[in-house]
């Protein structure tokens, strides 16, 4: 219980901090340097192949704790491998050693990163995988923190309206948050398959800074999705880990959820054929709080 508390806390004061844009005025050589970094990194995209249903990954860190920066890089070459995405993937995430991202992960850039991708890909054919793990609070959303570019909250409606602007139709949504749940209901359709990490009541575990991975990020990409199977059932043998966790560690379940659309098997099936066929073995250590 006391873990459960200081775990709520922790989105609690990253709420408080991210009810509105800060005013913050970002370094004038880390704003040149990131926009370098961005452009490079969606110039190089490759062009999506006709009659082949590509993947399209962009993963962000929304928070600045390191936790989320080492599960974003990490996260980012399992998702380009899983999907055969290596190449058409982009990773917004604060740098740590020779590990770098494509720049500081902003909701602006993030919204920046969608357009760039609707106009290259083919959206008819072609999948949006989004993954972003933060911080998150109830009955309000993704919280963003970073000293350097301010505080905000992605609401659900705000993530719904950048999807709808990029006219993206077939859609893989993950999100590593507490609450993320909230979000289920609102980006859900026919097309779309939405993974949470918590229902919209419940917080989700393992954000402690020194990780290097959440419970979520760890149970999903860190083992599931390193085994060859469909993504249903790497999702379902996440939550199956990730249930055991929590009940040995004495934790309430944070319920993960997901929703996968009518209309989503055709491209679901495409890429899960194209997934990898052996298993490759996990990156970094198990969250800490899986050593008591």
């Amino acid at each position: 219980m006391r873990r459960l508390l200081k775990t709520c806390l922790v989105c609690f004061v990253a709420l408080l901090g991210a009810g509105t844009a800060s005013t913050q005025v970002v370094p004038p050589q880390i704003q040149i340097d990131d926009e370098r970094r961005m452009k490079e990194a969606v110039a190089s995209l490759k062009a999506q192949r006709p009659g082949v249903v590509d993947g399209y990954v962009i993963v962000a860190a929304l928070d600045s704790d390191p936790v989320f920066g080492r599960e974003a890089r990490e996260a980012g070459r399992v998702l380009a491998s899983r999907f055969d995405a290596q190449g058409r993937t982009l990773v917004f995430a604060a740098d740590e050693g020779s590990d770098k991202a494509n720049g500081a992960a902003t909701p602006e850039r993030l919204a920046r990163a969608l357009g760039s991708v609707a106009a290259l890909m083919n959206r008819d054919e072609d999948v949006l995988v989004l993954y972003t793990t933060s911080h998150g609070s109830p009955r309000a959303g993704l919280n963003f923190r970073d000293p350097a570019h301010g505080a905000a909250i992605i609401s659900p409606a705000r993530l719904a309206a950048m999807l709808d602007k990029g006219g993206f139709k077939n859609r893989l949504i993950i999100l590593q948050a507490c609450f993320s749940g909230q979000f289920v209901p609102v980006l859900s359709g026919p097309r779309t398959v939405v993974a949470t990490a918590a229902s919209a009541m419940k917080p989700s575990f393992g954000c402690t800074a020194a990780n290097d991975w959440t419970f979520f990020g760890h149970a999903l990409i860190n083992q599931a999705m390193r085994r060859p199977d469909t993504f249903a059932r790497q999702f379902r043998r996440a939550y199956v880990t990730i249930l055991g966790w929590e009940q040995r560690l004495g934790f309430e379940s944070s319920s993960p959820q997901i929703s996968i659309g009518g209309d989503a098997s055709g491209w679901l099936a495409a890429l899960d054929a194209r997934g990898p066929k052996a298993t490759v073995a996990p990156v970094g250590r198990p969250p800490s709080e899986l050593a008591h």
